[in-house]
């Protein structure tokens, strides 16, 4: 048994590492999430409507976002048509803390580290953004889309952009990348 561990240690220690790292992350999210009422939306949700309004308007769109605090959702209207809602599942944390937890198994040095998480935050924030305003567009232009839309096309783009940056940082940043070069 112990010759396992050790032959699978740099694995185990991934592992550990990963899972601690997501359960410390997504029990502090749902303890924020907890701050607010039934009724109420998170505030990174309203942040995440707001900029996907702000992004929209740049493109002179007319778009509106109305609160519906009976469902906890934020309805987008686009131009003068009710296309999509916003949940606190749209807000992009979850994968955020899927890609911190890849990060910190695969940790390198520690300055890197919190560089590429706090880069990666951004990156992903604003690609979900991004993401959201032109699935509302496409939704507007094409309403029988919407499921592969929403439900395949938009989830491949954000986690394949979240793929990418960890090939990038165990290839370039961890210290496996450090070892594999050594050799």
């Amino acid at each position: 048994m112990k010759k396992y561990i050790v032959l699978y240690k740099p694995f185990l220690l991934f592992l550990v590492k990963f899972f601690l790292t997501y359960i410390i992350l997504a029990f502090i999210y749902q303890a924020f999430l907890n701050t607010f009422e039934s009724n109420q939306i998170d505030s990174i949700t309203k942040l995440v409507a707001k900029n996907t309004g702000q992004l929209l308007k740049l493109f002179h769109a007319d778009v509106v976002f109305e609160e519906n605090k009976s469902d906890d959702f934020i309805k987008l209207i686009f131009n003068q048509r009710y296309v999509a809602r916003l949940i606190e599942g749209c807000n992009a944390v979850s994968v955020i803390i899927l890609f911190i937890s890849f990060i910190v198994s695969f940790s390198g040095k520690f300055k890197p580290t919190v560089f590429f998480i706090i880069g990666g935050i951004i990156g992903i924030y604003i690609l979900n953004v991004i993401r959201i305003a032109i699935l509302c567009a496409l939704i507007y232009f094409f309403p029988a889309q919407e499921s592969i839309l929403h439900g395949v096309f938009f989830p491949l783009f954000i986690y394949g952009v979240v793929f990418v940056l960890w090939v990038i940082w165990v290839n370039k940043f961890s210290l496996y990348a450090k070892s594999c070069t050594d050799t």
